[in-house]
Formats: structure tokens, sequence, C-alpha cells
């Protein structure tokens, strides 16, 4: 039995992306669990042990290495820091957050060089202003999606990624374009829809509609550094984001799961970008939010001999 099940482990892990999508978006629904194949292998383990099952301990070493290649890279320390380097951080404070002020210092104790947050409402935007401003004189707020920055911000404009059935309030997204030392940086902050699991599976749609309109739009930037910072609503293995992911690059290291807050499960809090690497992401302490903040260094990548950014 052990050896059965450990065999279609490494199978559902090495292969996941011929999982069909339908019905209830099975595809995306393992994806989003992916990491926690890892907790199934020592459940394994377990059984094996007390089994005394040499052939079904044999046969974990097939998942365990194809866990490792997917997931283990996200195992190793962070790398040594960069000539290019910024740090920045993700957040949904909560639009229910009952201290936003003491989040608010919570994020500037991170010392980012962004702070990227969701679900910032009236009243609470006034906190956040008053607070961040001292650390972070730059901002830009579309809807409930905002940016602040060390470093001044020279272009800003509304992101539109709402799904054909939201009601025309619906604001989620922004794009900014920022003045840092190692050139202009595009930086994005978007808060996908939200998914719901239930009987039938994943319903994800909205998400995914969102997800492709971003996709595009990143697509289109001619700013050579990109920054994307959000709530996805998803991890990054989900094929759901692929429109996304498959543009930009995400964390070498660090797995940060970051929601729920109370027990982490997932990583849906993202920072991706292109012409840089994220180098490592990690959770910060918990605010009054039911998301934890991520941090995540990026590195960005060297301007060509011209000192011109490549067409």
């Amino acid at each position: 039995m052990v050896a059965g099940v450990a065999v279609g482990l490494a199978g559902v892990v090495g292969l996941h992306g011929v999982i069909p999508n339908s019905p209830g978006r099975a595809g995306s629904l393992v994806e989003s669990i992916l990491p926690w194949s890892g907790a199934v292998v020592l459940l394994l383990f377990v059984v094996a042990l007390v089994r005394r099952s040499g052939v079904g301990l044999a046969a974990l070493l097939l998942p365990v290495g194809v866990w490792v290649q997917s997931f283990g890279g996200l195992l190793l320390p962070p790398p040594d820091v960069g000539s290019r380097e910024l740090v920045v951080v993700q957040h949904n404070v909560s639009d229910e957050n009952p201290d936003p002020a003491g989040t608010a210092r919570a994020l500037v104790a991170a010392r980012g060089d962004f702070l990227a947050l969701q679900e910032v409402v009236v009243p609470a935007l006034a906190v956040y202003e008053d607070v961040l401003g001292a650390d972070y004189p730059h901002h830009v707020v579309h809807g409930t999606v905002g940016l602040w920055s060390k470093y001044p911000i020279a272009e800003q404009q509304l992101v539109d990624i709402r799904p054909r059935a939201f009601e025309a309030g619906w604001s989620r997204g922004l794009r900014a374009v920022v003045r840092t030392p190692y050139g202009d940086v595009a930086a994005y902050v978007a808060h996908l829809p939200s998914v719901r699991v239930g009987a039938g599976g994943l319903t994800s749609s909205p998400r995914d509609e969102s997800a492709r309109m971003l996709g595009d739009i990143v697509r289109g930037e001619k700013v050579r550094n990109v920054i994307l910072m959000g709530d996805l609503n998803s991890t990054v293995d989900d094929r759901g984001l692929r429109p996304l992911t498959s543009q930009l690059n995400v964390a070498e290291r660090g797995f940060a799961f970051s929601y729920p807050a109370a027990l982490p499960l997932a990583r849906i809090d993202q920072v991706l970008a292109r012409s840089a690497g994220v180098s490592h992401i990690r959770t910060l302490p918990a605010t009054g939010s039911d998301h934890l903040p991520v941090a995540a260094r990026l590195t960005l990548d060297p301007l060509p001999p011209s000192g011109r950014p490549a067409p």
C-alpha cells in the first residue's frame, strides 16, 4: 500500500500539469497545496516504519526526489546581498484591521524600499498616510490598493483588472514608475479576486480572468524592470497564475506561507519580477490582518553596456 501511494504521490507532484482543470478546477486545487505533499511523504515514512515495509521505504525515495527537485531550493538560506538590491514588503492589511496604526509601524520596521498594501479602506487610509509618511514620502492609492515608496514616483495610474461580471466600482490594481537608484522600476500592485473551495471544487474563474488581464498589461510594459506585488489569491504553482508566472520570476528561496495568519497554509501574497531575481522571500510578524506580511529581496539585472535598458 505505501509503495503504491508513494508512486502515485510522485506522479501528482511531478506531473501536476496534466491533471485536468475540470470539473471543479481540480488541477488548480492540487497545485495550490503541492508543497504539503512533503507532509504526506513524512506520514508515509512513519507508516512504512511501523509496518516494517522495506519496499515502502524504498518506494518513498521517488516522491522525496521529486519533492526536492520541485521545492528543495526554497529551503536554502538567503544568498549574499547583491549590489543592485531592493527590498519590498507586500501586505494585505485587511479592511477589518482593528489596529492600522500598529500595522503601519510594523511595516516600517521591516525597512523595505517599497510597501505594497491591499484592502486599504477609508478611514484607515488616513492612518496609513500619517504613520508611513515620514519614512515613505511618496505614495499612490487607487481603489483599495496602494504603494508607498522611499523613492520618487514619476508616473502613476489605475490598472483595470476588473472581471466582466464585477460591478463598475471594483478597483484593485495600480501601476507606478518609481525612480530608484538603479533606474526606473514599473511597480504594479494588485489584489486579484478571491477564490472559494466548496463541494463542487475550486471557484476561481474571476481570479483567473483578472490574472489574464494583468498578464496582458505586464506583457506590454515598456519599462525594463518590473515588480509585481499583491495578494494574488493563489500560489505560484497554480496554473491560474500562469499568465503572470510564465513571464515573471518567482521567489527562488523561502516558502513564506502568508495565509491565514493564525495558521499559515499557503503563500498567496506574492512578489514577482522581470529583469530582476526574487532571491528570497520571508514572512514578517503578524499584524491586525488575517494575512501575514511578506518581505522579498530582489536583485536587479545589470544594465547593458550602453547604460540604457535593452529593447
